[in-house]
């Protein structure tokens, strides 16, 4: 059997720091580095969709979601999990590019979010169905990685602390972090890690109840960094206030995550903060907008933008990449 891809989600419950765009130039950055990589839309939001896909095929996918033989959704696949009218169904993911595909989103998985609270009572109860419902986008994924030898999958998480989210960091192999620099993103680490290592301590719960040939997820994401971005630059050097956020941001991922994690198990994060900032991103502005606008990654856009800028943009998404494919082998 192939070895198993690498499935990461960069998360943040906080809004507005910007996972999608990270997720996008990253997946982008990995697949010039020679991987195949699959996105998952799991925000019911569709912003990853809705940058990677023309918009008038964004609403073909979502006027026939529901369709049971026309449904290409991630909504389309778990629809009858959701129902309880049977297993979830196989979609074929779209190819974006060489090496890049996407399963997309939709808004109804909201739905599937609501029953997905109910699915991990019945967990709780050893009903076949709660195992069934809380690991189907997982299984989803599985199957759809080996099909196209997957290296990597990135979800794309919408901004809080709810079921649906529980479900796709235990179906992680890492998760990373990003904080923009301000105080807001401080404060947000300090509940993080307790919500993570919440949810792993309630995957060990579940699992040792579960009956024999049940499909399970392995629970134990792995806290591979975080990253600090957003900050402005002025004549090539970050702003005078970068430095004092930077510094509590250390402090609070080595308190609030770093420590937390371990004590659950001291694989899941590392000993020392100063091995966990993976690189450092900064506010490309308009760039970043026009990136979004033609649905590129940023060292694709044609309409704004100076050469230099943009090989800029592409170089530090490339050493990020490879910083974090060096620490997801060494996991």
């Amino acid at each position: 059997m192939a070895p198993h891809e690498k499935r990461i989600v960069i998360y943040n419950h906080k809004g507005g720091v910007g996972k999608t765009t990270l997720t996008v130039n990253i997946a982008a950055a990995f697949v010039s580095l020679g991987k195949r990589v699959l996105l998952v839309d799991s925000d019911p939001q569709c912003n990853l969709t809705a940058y990677s896909i023309e918009s008038n095929v964004v609403d073909d996918l979502l006027d026939t979601s529901d369709d049971d033989k026309k449904g290409r959704t991630v909504w389309s696949a778990v629809k009858p999990v959701c129902e309880g009218t049977g297993m979830a169904k196989g979609i074929a993911p779209y190819e974006l590019s060489t090496n890049l595909f996407l399963l997309p989103g939709d808004i109804r998985l909201s739905e599937f979010e609501l029953s997905l609270s109910t699915l991990w009572s019945e967990c709780v109860q050893r009903r076949i169905r709660g195992f069934r419902g809380v690991t189907a986008l997982s299984g989803l994924v599985s199957t759809i990685a080996q099909n196209l030898a997957i290296d990597y999958v990135f979800y794309d998480a919408g901004p809080n602390i709810g079921p649906l989210n529980k479900v796709i960091l235990l179906d992680c192999d890492e998760f990373i972090v990003p904080a923009a620099c301000d105080l807001f993103s401080v404060r947000a680490l300090k509940t993080l890690g307790q919500t993570l290592a919440g949810w792993v301590k309630d995957w060990e719960i579940v699992t040792a109840l579960a009956p024999d040939d049940v499909y399970l997820f392995k629970g134990r994401p792995r806290f591979l960094g975080y990253i600090p971005q957003r900050f402005r630059v002025y004549r090539g050097e970050p702003s005078s206030g970068y430095s004092s956020f930077l510094s509590k941001l250390e402090r609070n991922v080595d308190s609030e995550i770093i420590a937390v994690m371990r004590k659950i198990d001291a694989t899941l994060a590392p000993s020392r903060v100063s091995e966990t900032m993976l690189g450092q991103i900064q506010d490309f502005g308009a760039l970043a907008n026009a990136a979004q606008a033609e649905g590129v990654p940023l060292w694709s856009v044609r309409s704004i933008g100076s050469k230099s800028q943009k090989e800029q943009a592409k170089q530090v998404f490339i050493d990020l990449s490879r910083q974090i494919i060096k620490r997801a082998q060494l996991a």
